[in-house]
């Protein structure tokens, strides 16, 4: 526990974030993604913009970031392309 007797968050791969507006408890933080990984998920989406289960594991492990994280990213990135049309 911490100052106050709060428990203190346990490090992370979420600790390299930088939290969201409004700093509610029980959100997530959001993921900040290095350039490198940027550009192999841009890369990765031009050849195909749907992931399965078997290439979001495989993406997931080779840049170090959750299932989730691919996920959301693709899901995002689909939005983003939608909009710009």
């Amino acid at each position: 526990p911490g100052a106050g007797g709060q428990p203190q968050p346990e490090a992370g791969p979420e600790c390299s974030s930088a939290e969201e507006a409004g700093g509610r408890s029980g959100r997530r933080l959001r993921t900040a993604f290095s350039a490198e990984q940027i550009s192999t998920l841009e890369s990765s989406f031009q050849r195909q913009q749907y992931l399965g289960a078997a290439e979001r594991r495989k993406l997931a492990g080779r840049m170090r970031l959750s299932e989730v994280q691919i996920k959301t990213w693709f899901q995002n990135r689909r939005m983003k392309l939608k909009r710009q049309l």
